[in-house]
């Protein structure tokens, strides 16, 4: 250790494990924001998505609104969360992540390319916050 290095238990973080966190939360309130859309667009029109038929898992248009509107908005505050730096909005985050990307699945009859795309940011916000460093930076 050098005589200008402080002593601290505390492990140096890298600049990329940080730039993940900041790319995490930024993709999360994007998601949150997208998924809340795609709820009012579901709640305000019935008519909006299109239902395949023999579904195994046929909802409710309107009940897969208010999921994705209510997702939506707690996506967004964990995404702020992270951002601020709060210390449980790495775990929750990646719960949440993955709650997306399951309710989105069971989207995808509906809206088969935007719920693989939503699918998709939320598994790269998942692996941006299992990185090697990235939980310290919480």
């Amino acid at each position: 250790m050098s005589q200008y290095q402080a002593a601290s238990d505390t492990p140096d973080v890298s600049g990329w494990a940080v730039g993940g966190v900041i790319f995490a939360g930024t993709i999360l309130i994007i998601l949150g924001i997208f998924q809340a859309i795609e709820g009012l667009a579901a709640i305000f029109d019935d008519q909006f998505y299109v239902v395949t038929q023999n579904y195994a898992f046929d909802l409710d248009v309107t009940a897969w609104g208010w999921v994705h509107l209510i997702l939506g908005v707690v996506l967004a505050f964990i995404g702020w969360a992270l951002l601020s730096r709060r210390p449980w909005a790495g775990i929750a985050a990646i719960m949440l992540a993955a709650l997306s990307a399951i309710s989105n699945f069971f989207f995808i009859p509906y809206y088969p390319f935007w719920s693989l795309l939503m699918i998709g940011l939320a598994i790269w916000v998942i692996w941006s916050l299992t990185r090697h460093g990235a939980m310290q930076t919480t």
